[in-house]
């Protein structure tokens, strides 16, 4: 019977790959990386090539192991050293991932987008911030699509438009204190009026003014660049999100951030109550055993019992005990230790008899 001899094939079978492919002069060219590095690598957190690439070589096709020309490399990249092109290859290359990966991805950064609306937009009509599951439904209503090669930040903002046309959605105002001197104090009042901004509160001395005052996130570059170089005073971002009834204003924030709130007298007394009754369960448990340790201690063998945890567990040490669960066995009652002491001198001077022979 004849056998067929297997012969070794010198390929590199790549598997659980990550591949990068790059079009370029009507000619596709790949990269073999190892999955979950070609972002790292492009984010700048991963900074050797050899832990992102599998092999430093080109392919056409890496599922077919088929390897790119030279004459290829040379009339698309100018060269045919091997690592540059990777390199270019990982840097301008399209990542390809596979379905549940790219779902995966997605729906992550659908999540992302609809956290960041959720912080930066209110309700018109309640005056409330909404949930991020009632942005979620919004999204959705709307079908918005995301787009993997924005920023997650970018697209929430052109989101909150697209929002704006259909449903009762805003952006937060800015609440900002601006510092300034005195004398300037016309000019900003009058930035602010065109802004269409809503000044909270003025505070300060005859030298330094404070304003504080809610505007429109758009214009925040605005007004920071006229607060800080034209009246050279000092710009400060106090919140970002809305501010609803009930919320702490600014000047008690920054006067009573670190007092505790008082407690009410009745509060205080009903503490007091309890602590004493603490106390008194804290001694009466202390004073005597409860009935959960008496039946602990106790010893069903010997029908015998210990105040002391000490006593009960040198009790099972000794011979009395032993003794006992040796009559115990023969389903014999259990005896007291006097009467145990002496069945125990009984035996031994049976034993000693059993010694000589008459």
């Amino acid at each position: 019977m004849s056998r067929t001899l297997v012969q070794p094939v010198g390929q590199k079978r790549l598997t659980n790959v990550a591949v990068v492919r790059l079009k370029k002069h009507g000619m596709r060219f790949e990269i073999a990386c190892y999955p979950n590095t070609v972002l790292s690598w492009r984010s700048g957190v991963e900074k050797d090539l050899d832990e992102v690439l599998q092999s430093h070589t080109v392919y056409s096709n890496v599922s077919k192991g088929v390897l790119a020309k030279s004459k290829d490399l040379i009339a698309a990249f100018g060269t045919d050293d091997q690592t540059n092109i990777c390199l270019d290859i990982l840097k301008k290359g399209e990542l390809q991932v596979a379905g549940k990966e790219r779902e995966s991805l997605l729906s992550s950064q659908f999540r992302d987008i609809a956290t960041i609306v959720m912080h930066k937009t209110y309700n018109t009509e309640t005056q409330r911030p909404y949930t991020i599951s009632m942005i979620e439904r919004l999204m959705r209503e709307i079908h918005f699509a995301v787009d993997p090669h924005s920023t997650s930040k970018k697209q929430a903002l052109e989101l909150i438009q697209e929002l704006q046309k259909q449903f009762p959605i805003k952006r937060c105002p800015l609440r900002i204190r601006a510092t300034a001197p005195q004398d300037q104090l016309p000019n900003l009042l009058e930035k602010l009026k065109e802004w269409n901004a809503t000044v909270i509160s003025k505070e300060g001395s005859s030298a330094q003014l404070s304003v504080v005052f809610e505007m429109e996130p758009g214009l925040y570059k605005d007004c920071h660049d006229f607060v800080m170089n034209k009246m050279h005073g000092r710009f400060e971002v106090l919140a970002h999100s809305l501010y609803v009834e009930g919320d702490t204003h600014v000047d008690q924030y920054n006067d009573y951030e670190d007092m505790p709130a008082p407690l009410p007298k009745e509060t205080h007394d009903s503490v007091v109550e309890l602590n004493e009754k603490l106390q008194k369960q804290t001694i009466s448990s202390t004073s005597r055993p409860t009935e959960g340790q008496q039946k602990q201690n106790k010893c069903n063998t010997c029908n015998v019992s210990f105040d002391d945890s000490k006593l009960y567990r040198e009790h099972h040490k000794s011979e009395w005990h032993k003794h006992n669960m040796k009559r115990k066995t023969r389903q014999l009652p259990p005896l007291t230790e006097e009467e145990c002491m002496a069945d125990m001198e009984l035996g031994d001077s049976k034993s000693d008899l059993k010694d000589y022979s008459f």
